[in-house]
């Protein structure tokens, strides 16, 4: 049984992990009978968004793991509890939140800063050869993270004089965040939403799921496949 980590960052697409995307995540995840263990963060949101009017509410405060166990149905791990010695994956769904909350690339852009204890398990885990997957905007996290830490690591290894390769991510086909991933060191593919990108070496997929996909089949379909790719990867 493949043991699983999935990271949230609240409830709700514009300040929290996307409902949708997150929901395909654990229910792939149930269907192919893993052992998943949901985490967030504990803290404050960026802002709290009013989804009605998609506007931020004025004076309003929410906790990224009390939002998270809206998702969960069950217990919602401290992300900086997590050890990596007890799971073969992670997987961070999209939404806002993951641009908000767990880093801060919706204010920041390509120099933002990542969650302390996220950025340490991510590192944690692809140092171990863990899998790794991520939707929608999820990717740009990951490229922050590993990014130059690939390609410094692959230059450090090169023997042969060939460039080192650095990982390969999708969002979808957005040109600023596709230049963007870039920027932070990652490849960028374009990619349907039933796409998923392979990262063999390092082991890595990600699918763009909202960030083009019109209709919540689609995203079910790409999330499944990400979920599929994932655990081949373990």
């Amino acid at each position: 049984m493949k043991r699983v980590a999935v990271i949230l960052s609240g409830a709700g697409v514009f300040d929290g992990s996307e409902i949708h995307e997150a929901t395909a995540v654990l229910l792939a995840l149930d269907r192919a009978g893993a052992r998943v263990t949901i985490a967030a963060p504990g803290g404050p949101q960026l802002h709290v968004v009013d989804h009605l009017r998609r506007e931020p509410a004025a004076g309003e405060t929410r906790d990224m793991r009390v939002e998270s166990s809206r998702l969960a149905r069950g217990p919602v791990a401290e992300v900086k509890d997590l050890r990596v010695e007890d799971f073969d994956a992670v997987i961070l769904p999209g939404g806002f939140g993951v641009a908000k909350n767990l880093c801060t690339f919706a204010t920041e852009g390509t120099a933002c800063s990542v969650e302390p204890a996220t950025a340490a398990f991510l590192e944690a885990m692809h140092d171990a050869g863990k899998a790794i997957g991520a939707a929608c905007i999820a990717p740009v996290l990951v490229a922050r993270v590993l990014g130059a830490r690939v390609i410094a690591a692959r230059a450090r290894s090169a023997g042969d004089g060939k460039a080192p390769t650095p990982l390969l991510l999708t969002i979808g086909n957005d040109p600023g965040t596709a230049a963007a991933v870039e920027a932070m060191g990652a490849r960028h593919v374009p990619a349907a939403a039933g796409d998923v990108v392979v990262d063999g070496p390092n082991r890595i997929a990600t699918t763009p799921a909202y960030m083009v996909a019109d209709r919540i089949s689609e995203v079910f379909d790409g999330i499944g496949r990400l979920v599929d790719e994932v655990l081949a990867l373990c």
